[in-house]
């Protein structure tokens, strides 16, 4: 090995530096693209705050350069003959690159002439190609960058699967403030303001072993470390600061245990639904309050609002409440929530269900700790935040069946303003509040009566059906439940959307003069069932006379539309007359009949989702 290959280089770069017209390759040893929803939120969160912190309207374009830099930390390259493998710091690149594509859609919709393309696309040597090379991931880069969109194949790899997903997160998660006069701005700043550290190793070797250097131990303090090196000099006496010290690593190994950000997440969480009071205004310009800092830096606002917390600076004996009565109510309330997103279990079957299709963990985690007390039972903790749950998911379902957004830059004002409403409440004021919120909503269940999938909503309309079967088996006496057709079950063949009607036109030319018509009603929620991988396939292309006899063999929602159902089910039959549901068999299948199990559908989510404020 030369001198050379051992040479090793580090420079700060800002992203233009870094993704312009330069070629990645991902290193066959780095693991799939592994980013969830919370990690992208995060990342959108922390730069639309840390810019929106500085940016005022009338600056001038050349300001931005002075605007405050953001670190996103480093990544490892290894150099060879000219080109350039990442071997530490995919999962941020990647998802820059699918923001960068956001950015780039977004702003042809806005009539922008800024230049993205070439921090996600270039030519090189006459040949086009993106700058992040994974041969398995070009077809759902070149739909995002084309179209926008993705819609994930069977034979789709996880890496692939998340970047789909983790686009339509961005989506939701970038802030109204920023699409006006702000964007050009927000631009610049992010190309030329937000920095990262290039590691560049010139042998496999070197590269390996800065990686492993890396993760095996920690660079920097980090927000937690520095908030717990505060609180414990607060207290006077070494006896009980070793104490608090030794609480406070038990607590944050049973949340790394969770993920290895899982503490700051926690810290947010808690913060903001105890002590946050005030929230930045939602148009650009707009300085951050209290949540948003919470957001960045919650050491640093923690010691400069200390009042908020009802913490004297010199009393020890507050500080060890702190951590003794408060710290500890709320980590066991946020580890439970953690854990009952994990499976559907008895009590805690709201908060599982939410996790599938509701609000933000930024928002929704603050909202569920918000109306907990530390004199709280763990009863009373559970039906508080399952009562919350069930108001987030019924507000979340009832937005996406009226196709109104719920990202997290659409409704934060709002959730971040109902944490305060209902911190502290006992049972009794809390259901009477959200239930009056869920009256004021505009968006209600009769938005079922136009409801249908379309390129961006299947995991919804999965997530809807799920629902509504696994609700309907269980009030009819089956042991089969949400999870049964959401959740893959071991080896067992995952559910999917099918139509009942086949992808036949020329069928249907009785009822229907245009084709796009003929699509939008087949797409419709009342011709749609869960059925089995590969099930819907021996029959899909039947005539629905022909196929109605095997859905017999499927869930109760596919088995109702034929008379069978209504044989000989004493406990189906029972459910449908308690409930007061129009169930009923259909001899054949025509628009009427989708008509029809529309409002089944409706009536049945009316069913699921009244408000009662408790289960």
């Amino acid at each position: 090995m030369s001198k050379d290959d051992h040479k090793i280089d580090a420079d700060d770069r800002c992203i233009f530096d870094v993704l312009n017209e330069r070629k990645y390759t991902v290193d066959y040893f780095q693991r799939e693209y592994s980013w969830e929803k919370k990690h992208i939120e995060q990342l959108v969160t922390d730069l639309s705050a840390t810019f929106l912190d500085v940016y005022q309207d009338g600056d001038a374009r050349t300001a931005v350069e002075h605007y405050n830099n953001y670190y996103l930390g480093p990544f490892v390259v290894s150099s060879k003959d000219g080109a350039r493998s990442i071997i530490d710091g995919q999962q941020r690149l990647t998802s820059l690159t699918l923001l960068l594509i956001f950015l780039n859609n977004l702003q042809k919709e806005l009539g922008g002439k800024e230049s993205i393309e070439p921090l996600v696309f270039s030519e090189k040597y006459g040949k086009k190609s993106f700058n992040i090379q994974v041969d398995e991931r070009m077809a759902c880069l070149e739909k995002l960058f084309l179209e926008g969109c993705y819609e994930v194949q069977p034979g789709d790899d996880e890496s692939t699967v998340n970047m789909a997903d983790r686009y339509m997160d961005i989506k939701e998660a970038f802030p109204e403030e920023l699409k006006g006069a702000a964007f050009p701005y927000f631009l610049d700043w992010l190309k030329y303001n937000v920095i990262l550290v290039e590691i560049t190793a010139y042998s496999d070797d070197n590269a390996y072993t800065i990686f492993e250097s890396m993760n095996d131990r920690g660079l920097n303090l980090t927000a937690t470390e520095m908030l717990k090196s505060y609180i414990l000099s607060r207290f006077s006496e070494q006896k009980s600061r070793d104490k608090a010290n030794t609480f406070w690593k038990g607590a944050i190994q049973s949340l790394h245990a969770q993920s290895k950000e899982e503490d700051q997440r926690f810290i947010q969480a808690w913060f903001r639904s105890q002590y946050a009071d005030t929230i930045r205004q939602g148009k650009a310009g707009s300085s951050n309050e209290d949540f948003e800092k919470i957001g960045t830096r919650f050491h640093n606002w923690f010691r400069d609002n200390l009042s908020k917390a009802k913490l004297k600076a010199n009393s020890t004996e507050d500080f060890q409440k702190f951590i003794h009565t408060e710290l500890k109510f709320y980590l066991q309330a946020y580890l439970n929530i953690l854990d009952a997103q994990k499976e559907e279990k008895p009590g805690w079957e709201r908060v599982f269900y939410h996790s599938h299709w509701g609000v933000a963990d930024s928002l929704s985690l603050p909202l569920m700790l918000a109306p907990l007390i530390s004199s709280d039972d763990a009863e009373t903790a559970r039906l508080k935040i399952n009562m919350v749950a069930q108001y987030l998911e019924t507000f979340a379902v009832r937005r996406a069946i009226n196709f109104r957004n719920f990202g997290a830059s659409s409704i934060r004002y709002t959730m971040y303003s109902l944490v305060k409403e209902i911190r502290g409440k006992d049972l009794l004021s809390l259901r009477e509040a959200l239930g009056k919120k869920l009256e004021e909503m505009p968006e209600k269940w009769n938005g079922l009566a136009q409801f249908r999938m379309h390129g961006q909503n299947r995991h919804f309309v999965k997530f809807l059906l799920s629902r509504i079967t696994g609700y309907s088996e269980q009030r009819s006496g089956h042991s089969n439940n949400f999870s049964s057709y959401f959740i893959r079950q071991g080896d067992s063949k995952p559910f999917e959307v099918e139509h009942i009607w086949a992808d036949k036109f020329d069928q249907h030319r009785d009822e229907f003069d245009q084709q796009h018509e003929f699509d939008a009603y087949r797409n419709r929620i009342g011709d749609l069932l869960l059925l089995p991988r590969g099930t819907n396939q021996s029959y899909g292309a039947m005539a629905y006379a022909d196929k109605v006899k095997h859905y017999l063999k499927e869930n109760l929602l596919a088995k109702s539309l034929h008379p069978q159902a209504y044989e000989n089910n004493p406990n189906f039959l029972n459910m449908i007359e308690s409930l007061e549901l129009k169930f009923k068999a259909h001899a054949m299948f025509q628009k009427a009949d989708i008509d029809a199990r529309q409002q089944l559908i409706q009536q049945i989510c009316e069913r699921i989702w009244v408000w009662e404020g408790q289960s």
